[in-house]
Order: C-alpha cells, then structure tokens, then sequence
C-alpha cells in the first residue's frame, strides 16, 4: 500500500479560499457562505497545511495574499470553473444543467421583472441554486462574483459580452389632471417649465433625459419638486398627479391602456432594451446557457412592443 500518496486541496477549501479573497476577510467570507468564522480560518488552515505553503497575511483589519497565494488564487479559479464544467456536461446539462448561478439586476426591473423569471426558471431546472441580487448602483459582475447581470439600457461595459432579450423602450406621461393644471407640453423645451419627477438610478445623469426623435439624439435638462433614487416610488408621484415621468413600457403600458396616465410628446423615445451581461461565453458554461436562451424566450414572450 503506498502510503506516500499526494494530497490534493479540497475544491470545497478553494471555495472558500477564494471568497475571503473576494470579500477581503474571514467574517464578510463566513456571512455569505453561511458559516461561521471559526470553520473559514478552519479550511484555510487545512489548505495551508495541504499546499505546505502560507497563502494570507492576517492582521485585525485586513487579509493580504502572499506570493503563493496569488499563484493559488489563480489555480483556484481555473481549477473550480474547469470542476463546473465538467460536472455541468457529464450531467447533461443542457437538459438539466447542474450547478449554482449568481445573477444581479437593478432593483426595480429586479424585482417587478426578472425575479418572476428567476422563479420559472428555477421550476424548469430544479438542479440548479439560483441567487437573485438586486442594486441601485453599478455592479462590477468579475468582482462581486456574479455570472450574470440582468441590466436596461443599451450601455454596455465593454470588457463584457451580452446578448439583447427583448427590445424596450421608456416614453413620457402624466396624469390627465395634471396636464389639465400645468398644460400639455409640445416640445422638449416645454419640459423646463414643468414638474419633471426626477429619478436617480445607477451612474445616470441626474435631471438630465436624453431621448430619440427620427433617429436623432436630443437631450432636455429637466427639474421638479420631487426626484427620487426608486422608480416604483417616481411612479406612485406621477399616479397621484404629481408631474411628468419617464418610464418605461414595461411598468405603464396597463396604465396608459387604462387611461390612468396619458403618454405626452409621443414621437420623443428613450432605449431601454433588456440585456443579459455575462463575462464567460456561453459556449463555455452549458448552464449559463440555458438561463440565458430561456430569459430570452421568457421576455420575448412578454414583450410590449
């Protein structure tokens, strides 16, 4: 019997090795993992005496990577996507891909849009362990660990791919009491004089539309009482006849077919299409793949166009 066998590290350690790395400490990395920070220092430990090399330096306020624990950490991430894979194609996983998928959106397409989607696509797959996360802000996918974003609006990071899932596009309305009080406004200039309920999101320009008329590009800076950095919240103010909004089809088109609000300025459009955003070609993730193809089926299914 050899007794001189080599020891191999844990993918389950490097898993953990990578997430304090990630979250730049023991207790961020035990939080989001579900356990404790006592089990984290444990696997570390583990994979340490398992290399026979220091991977971090500690202190009380932050981790560091040693020299080896650079080399290790991209070791760990070849080794763990390349383990993904293979466990995803030996499971037939086009049929019933395998595996966990980390997917992010905005808050309020997040919540209203995609997470109803999420929910169909878990009940079509059920081996996979799917986390939704939803933000106001811009979302770095590489850094923060996601596979996917679900993003509105066709500005891109380049260093990304991404595939369009449904066209969409955002219009201009109100109340007809408001515009009954304030007047219906018929150009973009009208727009100044106005309650424009301002809405804040991600790396936006704040007061600032830029919208699509014949093709061509006109920007209207625009001001109001109210402004928010919540679209749901924009919107209940422009029900309650509290201005003009920008919004889009997808959250008013019952609205403006219930006649509760009246879209103004018709021929002014802004883009708002929905894309998935992902940094590893789906050729190469057989379960990104199906979530990808099926979110496009789902939202073409569903489009107001």
């Amino acid at each position: 019997m050899n007794t001189n066998r080599e020891q191999f590290p844990l993918p389950e350690d490097l898993k953990v090795f990578l997430t304090v790395i990630r979250k730049n400490g023991f207790a961020n990395a035990a939080e989001e993992l579900g356990y404790s920070p006592a089990y984290i220092s444990k696997r570390i430990s583990v994979l340490e005496s398992t290399l026979a090399t220091k991977l971090l330096h500690r202190t009380t306020r932050r981790i560091a990577l040693t020299d080896d624990g650079e080399r290790a950490r991209q070791w760990a991430e070849k080794l763990l996507g390349d383990l993904n894979d293979f466990v995803g194609e030996i499971s037939e996983a086009r049929h019933q891909p395998t595996g966990s998928l980390h997917i992010c959106s905005s808050f309020g397409f997040g919540r209203n849009h995609v997470a109803p989607a999420i929910c169909k696509l878990s009940q079509t797959y059920p081996k996979l362990d799917i986390r939704l996360d939803v933000f106001d802000r811009v979302v770095d996918i590489v850094g923060e660990g996601f596979d996917l974003e679900i993003r509105v609006g066709d500005d891109l990071p380049g260093q990304h791919l991404g595939r369009k899932l449904v066209s969409n596009r955002r219009v201009l309305c109100a109340t007809t009491e408001y515009l009954e009080r304030r007047g219906m406004p018929h150009s973009l200039d009208d727009l100044k004089a106005h309650d424009c309920l301002v809405l804040k999101e991600r790396n936006n320009a704040f007061g600032v539309w830029n919208l699509t008329k014949d093709g061509q590009e006109e920007s209207v800076r625009v001001s109001g009482p109210l402004s928010s950095n919540n679209g749901e919240i924009v919107l209940e103010w422009a029900l309650s006849g509290g201005g003009i909004l920008l919004r889009s089809m997808w959250d008013v088109k019952q609205m403006l077919e219930q006649e509760r609000l009246v879209q103004v300025l018709h021929e002014y459009t802004q883009s708002a299409n929905v894309w998935a955003v992902y940094p590893t070609r789906l050729s190469e993730s057989a379960k990104l793949r199906v979530c990808v193809e099926f979110l496009e089926e789902y939202f073409r299914h569903l489009s107001v166009e």
